[in-house]
């Protein structure tokens, strides 16, 4: 590597080195020319902290980084010193690390789901207030981003719709991230979606799913064997349009991992959805 490319390398610490997508994101980038993995923790006094971060993401070939999972977020800042925390734990955590690296002017890339608009409010006024740059990405995955743009413009047309969203038995916050995101930019397209035609009596409750503000229905399946899927239904005489989108592996996530490292460095207030990337332009 040359000085000029050193000069552009992002250092990246992974909070839940240990969980799918941190191991995920360790094997992608793990000899990447510019995203550099320098440090990562997980679950405090887990057997895995001093581990090389190469054994604990069971990179293949057995390959060894030659550096150790630290014991937290204090002990990790202080032993490499990251550009980024790319942050996979949960919404509380993140979130309290996420205020910790702003305050050390480190930028956080938030990658899980469930922090709630007062969370996302607070990071905004932190962000700014001190011009480091900082990410909250319910979505990954560009086809991911790409449906819930497509649903967002037929909004605009079709007043009546549905989301229902499907994961894995181990997710724990529903809906996901990815439906909540999805809820909202529907509501950038139309205040009220799917006007009472009858009282409903629902038999058991939460049959009818999830209310958004906007009206919005919202369905959580969880069931072996998913691993992050959503479709998005729209209803109107005579017709149903279904936006569809389907993560078969951790593979997908990979691109808008990049684009989310790269364009955090030049940002200087928070960003929510990897769509303030892809759009930017449009």
């Amino acid at each position: 590597m040359t000085a000029s490319e050193a000069s552009k390398t992002i250092k990246v610490a992974v909070a839940g080195i240990n969980g799918r997508m941190g191991k995920a994101f360790v094997q992608a980038f793990f000899n990447d020319p510019v995203i550099k993995i320098v440090g990562g923790w997980g679950r405090e006094n887990a057997e895995y902290v001093g581990l090389d971060i190469g054994q604990v993401a069971e990179v293949p070939g057995g390959q060894r980084a030659g550096i150790l999972v630290s014991s937290g977020f204090i002990e990790c800042v202080a032993a490499s010193s990251p550009d980024v925390i790319l942050d996979f734990t949960l919404a509380e955590a993140a979130w309290k690390t996420a205020t910790s690296a702003i305050g050390k002017g480190i930028r956080p890339v938030i990658g899980t789901s469930g922090l709630s608009q007062s969370h996302l409010k607070e990071l905004a006024i932190l962000a700014e207030k001190n011009s480091i740059g900082a990410m909250v990405v319910p979505n990954f995955s560009v086809g991911a981003v790409l449906m819930m743009e497509f649903a967002r413009q037929a909004g605009r047309f079709i007043p009546n719709v549905e989301i229902v969203e499907m994961h894995h038995t181990q997710k724990i916050d529903a809906p996901s991230g990815t439906a909540t995101h999805t809820a909202n930019k529907l509501a950038d397209s139309r205040s009220h979606y799917n006007a009472k035609r009858v009282e409903e009596k629902e038999l058991m409750p939460g049959a009818r799913g999830a209310v958004h503000a906007s009206g919005v229905r919202v369905h959580s399946l969880r069931l072996p064997g998913m691993i992050s899927h959503q479709e998005v239904l729209f209803g109107s005489e005579g017709e149903l349009l279904a936006i569809r989108h389907d993560s078969f592996n951790t593979k997908c996530f990979i691109e808008g991992e990049r684009m989310a490292l790269n364009h955090v460095m030049g940002l200087k207030k928070l960003a929510v959805g990897l769509d303030q990337i892809l759009f930017s332009n449009a």
